[in-house]
């Protein structure tokens, strides 16, 4: 009789949805243990820089923080930017999903999602922070496909199907079949481009000055793609700095205000899936007509975008029933299922 190895370690390998706005990991066997944001607060003494607090604790610092304090995005447009500062949070974030520091410590594989437009520079700089964080192997799947593997699309079939992931920091417009892309793009336009057109419009019509977390709050609170039928719509009391009186002030925005001052953003998101359309093989766009287009990621969640969406393009629009979690659930099943396994790669 064969006895059981006791001390075999289960496996724990994890797929990273690395976001600029939030950081999504996935363990296989268990799904997603940990969704926090992609900041870290940085502490400066005596000229030597160190980690304060990561994720979710380092958000509650932004704006807030003294002058030897800062909080930051070691990402932008879904691309490292602080290669130093980025290991630290994938370091912590994959101890974390792992339960902390263990009596017997396996490196995992991990798999990372990156912008189908991210250049072999940025793809080396991710894998070399994953791996200085303690991965044993990384794989790279772009964003796009692990979108369309969680959001359930045929991937692997002869069916063709286009998939829009609206991150943070990019766009992702892809077009699949066969387990490959037919045709992707990236535009580093996402949910922070749409933060940024808010505060710059309170700004300019209101003389207010207002911090990032506060244009979150007015976009996931009366963002719309779409100007309200009443001209007006829902309204909402914003907190900043009046700039003529240099002292903390208060206004009221409306929703139509608010859907001026990212239309821009919404119609360059709009342009490149039109753009996409226009450069689809005629077998794929037959398919698409009968499949439509799957929206994922945070910014498919924007009010009235898949209205917008569908009467730009003519075709019937979904946002998916997990919109948030798309991009790790489908990297995650690509690293559980032999089936999946054509959409990783080593560089």
């Amino acid at each position: 009789m064969r006895l059981p190895n006791l001390f075999v370690l289960p496996s724990h390998d994890l797929a990273i949805d690395l976001g600029t706005v939030n950081t999504l990991v996935y363990v296989s066997g268990k799904g997603i243990v940990l969704n926090e944001p992609s900041v870290v607060a940085l502490e400066t003494r005596g000229g030597i820089r160190r980690v304060r607090a990561i994720g979710a604790d380092a958000k509650l610092m932004m704006g807030k923080t003294p002058e030897n304090v800062e909080a930051i995005r070691p990402l932008r447009g879904g691309v490292i930017a602080d290669i130093e500062v980025a290991e630290q949070m994938i370091k912590h974030f994959i101890e974390k999903a792992q339960g902390g520091h263990g009596r017997l410590p396996r490196r995992p594989s991990v798999a990372i999602c990156v912008p189908s437009g991210s250049t072999p520079v940025e793809r080396r700089a991710i894998r070399q922070a994953a791996q200085s964080a303690g991965a044993a192997k990384v794989w790279i799947i772009e964003e796009s496909m692990a979108a369309a593997i969680g959001a359930g699309m045929p991937v692997t079939e002869p069916i063709g199907g286009m998939v829009v992931d609206i991150g943070g920091g990019t766009t992702e417009v892809a077009i699949l079949s066969l387990s490959g892309l037919a045709y992707s793009t990236s535009v580093r336009v996402g949910g922070d481009k749409l933060d940024d057109a808010i505060a710059i419009a309170i700004r300019r019509k209101h003389n207010l000055m207002i911090g990032e977390v506060t244009a979150e709050r007015i976009k996931l609170q009366i963002g719309t793609a779409r100007a309200p039928a009443d001209g007006r719509g829902k309204v909402m009391q914003a907190k900043g700095r009046d700039l003529v009186r240099g002292v903390p002030g208060e206004i009221e925005i409306s929703q139509a205000e608010v859907a001026e001052a990212i239309a821009e953003s919404v119609n360059q998101i709009i342009a490149t899936v039109l753009n996409a359309l226009e450069n689809t093989a005629p077998e794929l766009a037959a398919d698409i007509i009968e499949q439509g287009i799957v929206m994922t990621g945070g910014g498919a969640l924007l009010s009235e975008f898949d209205s917008a969406l569908s009467q730009a393009t003519g075709l019937p629009v979904v946002v998916a029933e997990n919109a948030l979690f798309c991009v790790a659930e489908g990297a995650g099943r690509a690293l559980e299922d032999t089936v999946y396994r054509g959409v990783l790669h080593n560089a």
